[in-house]
């Protein structure tokens, strides 16, 4: 599973290259009109939306890069306030980052998580609708890390981790003890109205990761894992029912699985969660509901071939909610007991990612498309279920050409399935050319790509559309949005028909005269990372190039390594390694390096704990031992971890990853020189 770990980095310095690629020539200079790297160093993203509770705004935020070129640091995060009846947007907050968006029970204002200049912490601050300057209303010897607000508008229940303990060495030093005091995640109940600001911790033991008051607010409902580490909290997450008076259990979800969302029947009686089907189900993407008090949660719609990401509870009977379809995203709503289900809005051509309802029948979402990156919409089921985009951000899109972007379907060569993709055509292209072909594997597995925005720092996209490039997204089995059966089909076989499936997409777009058969490229990060080091080795004969991201080369070192040993057994493997030694080797890369003839750049955080470094070092050495005239590179990152963060080190990651496309893939000739390692990247202007 795919979760970030970031960390300061150093700034690499870029190279740049000059290719004469036969009657092909690429350079920024010449290609203004097309998406380029600096236009996704450049991109501002939509990340959230809350709509008013009376309908009239949409408070929103906005993820801003900074200058790769003057300071290397993760995106900040600001926030602005939409009037839907006016249709415009104020900057509200844009000095500080904020996070935890909401608006304040009966109160006339918006509130946030920021740390500002005089904090110690991250605290809670508050902005009425109308504007000014944010007032803080609370703040705690440790960061917030969320709140959620009681409906009297006063209290808050909030998490926050415990300090570390501090070393009592007297060396001038303190040593990292692995694992070892680690602070929990504890939960707490305040009350901001009152000058003392006092908190008060729940008396559960464990870290907590959700808090959602009933809506009376004497009770709270609360996940706990016994532990703060990423594999505790992906697979040990258990719900308990406290009273908010004596804060007492009064009632404990007997819930397995991976666990997303808790969410509160507007009665009181009932939970509803987003978790698993099972302890097994590689995603929290079902819905369950349990007793509030107490018992087996029971899921709902079970043969739904789909998944679950959003929950809200509106009224006795019926739950609204945000799920994906294959490449398709719905809004909907399902009574508690399944029995009827009901389509509110559904679009094959928007990539949802979140929502917030005012009431009943009016939203504010999150949306990407394939012409745009996540943009803030507004949804009315009252008026014939029409949506309309609120925002407009990049405006240098308006000056770009972008290749066409479309569903495609194929079928499995066992038959068993039929898998959905995405394909981004070149700028340009005409029907019945066949050109080079870059399949981009997600990660995960339990993932998929919906047919929206698909071009990042690491996803080549329209970026490689507007070089020449068709770009490939295959959801193969394992991935999310095709209901239970299909995201279990891919266990106990890790690169097995999952990454068969990816091969049989290649020759679907071969067979329909698209694809270049000598010019398929891979790239991927984390388990997309895998798949592009075993088409690299184990399908080496079909690739003509490869750019592996945080990804995995050998099971048996992974095991030891990753920080998910469980979650890797129980929702991936199925097996463990000290039973199957030969199993887990035959499904690593570095086991079929004798077939490598694929140029292959490998790029990795240094500082990762998902996927460690070394894995590429071990496919790296393996492949340079072994074949000592493949073109191949290792690459890096400083204080980066499962994916880069910040702004210099993503631009350097764009770069080099066309590059290597462009000098093997484009050419199709594995016998050409390697890029300079250490040229510049064009200047700024």
């Amino acid at each position: 599973m795919i979760l970030p770990s970031t960390h300061l980095f150093e700034k690499i310095q870029l190279y740049s290259l000059i290719l004469f690629l036969g009657a092909f020539v690429y350079s920024e200079t010449l290609a203004q009109n097309v998406v380029t790297p600096k236009h996704i160093a450049e991109i501002e993203t939509v990340t959230s939306s809350q709509i008013a509770p009376d309908g009239q705004y949409i408070a929103y935020t906005i993820s801003t890069p900074a200058d790769p070129y003057e300071e290397n640091r993760s995106n900040s995060t600001h926030l602005y306030l939409l009037d839907v009846t006016e249709g415009t947007t104020t900057p509200y907050h844009t000095t500080n980052s904020v996070s935890s968006v909401q608006f304040r029970p009966g109160q006339n204002a918006i509130t946030f998580l920021s740390e500002m200049a005089g904090d110690d912490t991250r605290s809670l601050y508050q902005i009425p609708i109308e504007g000014g300057e944010a007032v803080k209303l609370f703040s705690f010897r440790q960061d917030l890390i969320s709140y959620s607000w009681h409906n009297d508008g006063n209290q808050i229940a909030f998490m926050a981790s415990e300090e570390a303990e501090r070393s009592n060495s007297p060396l001038p030093y303190q040593a990292d003890v692995y694992e070892e005091n680690v602070p929990q995640r504890r939960g707490y109940i305040a009350n901001v109205a009152m000058n003392s600001q006092m908190a008060r911790q729940l008396q559960v033991e464990g870290s907590v990761y959700n808090m959602e008051w009933s809506p009376d607010g004497e009770r709270i409902a609360v996940s706990v894992a016994p532990t703060p580490f990423v594999d505790d909290q992906l697979m040990n997450q258990q719900i308990f029912v406290l009273d908010t008076d004596d804060g007492e259990v009064s009632a404990e979800i007997n819930n397995s699985g991976k666990l997303d969302q808790i969410e509160w029947s507007p009665n009181g009686q009932r939970l509803a969660i987003v978790a698993g089907s099972n302890i097994n189900d590689p995603t929290a993407g079902r819905i369950l509901i349990a007793s509030a008090r107490g018992g087996i949660p029971q899921i709902v719609n079970r043969d739904y071939e789909g998944t679950y990401h959003q929950i809200e509870w509106t009224d006795e009977n019926y739950i609204h909610f945000l799920s994906s379809e294959s490449t398709a995203s719905r809004l909907g709503r399902l009574r508690f007991d399944g029995a009827e289900t009901q389509t509110l809005f559904y679009s094959d051509e928007h990539d949802i990612s979140s929502f917030s309802l005012s009431d009943s029948t009016t939203y504010s979402f999150v949306a990407s498309a394939p012409s745009h990156p996540n943009e803030v919409f507004y949804f009315s089921s009252q008026v014939d279920g029409i949506h309309e985009r609120m925002t407009y951000h990049n405006e240098w899109l308006n000056s770009v050409e972008l290749g066409e972007q479309v569903v495609v379907s194929y079928q499995s060569r066992d038959g068993q399935f039929e898998i959905d993709g995405v394909l981004i055509y070149p700028v340009g292209y005409e029907n019945g050319t066949t050109v080079p072909v870059i399949t981009q594997v997600h990660g995960g597995p339990e993932s998929h790509y919906d047919n929206g925005w698909l071009t990042s720092y690491s996803t080549p996209g329209q970026m490689a559309a507007g070089k020449g490039y068709a770009v490939f997204y295959p959801n193969y089995r394992g991935s999310t949005g095709r209901g239970i059966d299909f995201i279990f089909s891919s266990q106990a076989d890790l690169a097995g028909a999952e990454f068969d499936d990816i091969v049989d997409g290649v020759d679907f777009l071969i067979e329909n005269g698209i694809a270049d058969p000598d010019r398929i490229g891979v790239t991927g990060g984390s388990y997309g990372g895998y798949a592009s080091a075993w088409m690299s080795t184990y399908y080496s004969d079909r690739f003509a190039a490869s750019v592996m991201f945080v990804g995995i080369s050998n099971n048996i070192s992974l095991w030891g390594e990753s920080d998910i040993p469980k979650e890797m057994y129980l929702v991936h493997t199925r097996k463990q390694v000290w039973n199957n030694w030969n199993w887990f080797l035959d499904r690593s890369p570095i086991y079929h390096v004798a077939n490598a003839q694929t140029p292959l750049l490998i790029m990795h955080g240094a500082e990762d704990t998902r996927v460690h470094p070394s894995q590429s070092l071990e496919l790296y050495r393996h492949l340079k031992v072994r074949k000592p005239n493949l073109p191949l590179r290792l690459v890096y990152y400083p204080g980066e971890g499962h994916g880069n963060s910040r702004a210099a080190s993503k631009l350097d990651y764009n770069y080099r990853m066309l590059r290597w496309f462009d000098t093997y893939l484009m050419t199709g000739d594995a016998s050409a020189e390697k890029p300079h390692w250490d040229a510049p990247i064009p200047d700024k202007e």
